[in-house]
Order: C-alpha cells, then structure tokens, then sequence
C-alpha cells in the first residue's frame, strides 16, 4: 500500500471515529433532557401529592365555619380526586381546577371573620400557598427542560440523532386563568 492509500483510510477512520463520537454525544445528550423531563414531572407530582395531602385538612377547617357552601367542597373532592390518576396533562387539568376552586374556598373564608382568625385555617392557608410556589416553580421547571430537549432534537445536528423522537408539550395556563384580575376600589 502506497502512503496516499494509507492517508485516505486514515482519513475514513478520523472521520467516522468522529461521527460515531458526535453520535453518543448527542444520543447521551437526548436521553439527559428527556430523564430531566421525567424528573421535573416527578418534582410537579411531589408538590401535587402534598397538595393532595393537605386539602382536606384545609376543608375540614373550613366546613365548620361554612356549613352551607356544600358546592364548593363538592367542587374540591372532585378536583382532588383528578390528580391522582390520568396523564401529566390530565392532572395539570384537575390541578388547574382544583386552584381555582381553592381560589373560591378562600373567598368564601373572607365572608368568616372568625375562620380568618382560626390559627389552624391560616397555618394551613400558609402552608397551601407554600405549595402553589413550589407548584408554579416546577411547572416553570418543566416548561424549561420540555425547551431544551425539543430544541435539541429539532436543530441540526441534533435532529440528525434524534432517531424519530417527536416534541413533548409545555404545561399550559388555562384560559381563565391568563386574564388579568379586575381591581376595583
């Protein structure tokens, strides 16, 4: 073999030692996003769940003051009963709900002069609103690592090693919830 021969077969194995490189890199790279994806729903299912926990409490404290607002626990059972099963949108959905029906519990608590003043209700008005942080964080979190992976896999060179992986949805705000409140004085 001639030294151009050799040069040309050198050249073939650099350059395929380089693809095959570049292709565990963004292979590895895919599978990291997509575990942060994975991680990220479990951070918003964790917070869920204390949410899950904590509700109840929240409306046995509230049902001794308004014993009359039976649609509005009504209301929580049902949103609360739609976090613990479904897909991730699916319980985003009853998550949604279950906040805005939360939103009108505490309405209805405004109307309670004493409830407002019962130290368990704040504790767990505190230890609720600690949870919607946490909540809106991990969403924020997930929107984020939802990004990264569908930017990596629809640009080149990434799209190259995607292998037929399709774009994961953003968690969206609902509708209602989108609209700036009215304040009125």
């Amino acid at each position: 073999m001639d030294i151009l021969t050799l040069s040309v077969i050198g050249a073939v194995v650099v350059v395929a030692l380089i693809l095959v490189g570049l292709y565990f890199s963004y292979y590895n790279r895919i599978r990291m996003y997509e575990n942060q994806i994975d991680e990220a729903w479990s951070q918003i299912d964790v917070q869920l769940k204390k949410r899950f926990d904590l509700v109840p409490n929240l409306v046995e404290t509230v049902k001794g003051y308004a014993k009359h607002e039976r649609e509005i626990f009504e209301n929580v059972s049902k949103a609360r009963a739609g976090l613990v099963s479904g897909s991730p949108q699916e319980r985003m959905e009853a998550s949604n709900m279950l906040t805005s029906t939360l939103r009108t519990l505490f309405a209805v608590a405004e109307a309670y002069p004493q409830l407002k003043a019962n130290e368990q209700f704040k504790l767990l008005q505190e230890q609720l609103q600690g949870i919607e942080d946490k909540i809106a964080y991990a969403r924020q979190y997930f929107n984020t690592s939802v990004l990264n992976f569908n930017n990596l896999i629809t640009t080149i060179p990434g799209a190259w090693f995607a292998g037929g992986r399709s774009k994961r949805e953003f968690l969206a705000i609902p509708e209602g919830e989108r609209q700036v409140p009215k304040v009125q004085f």
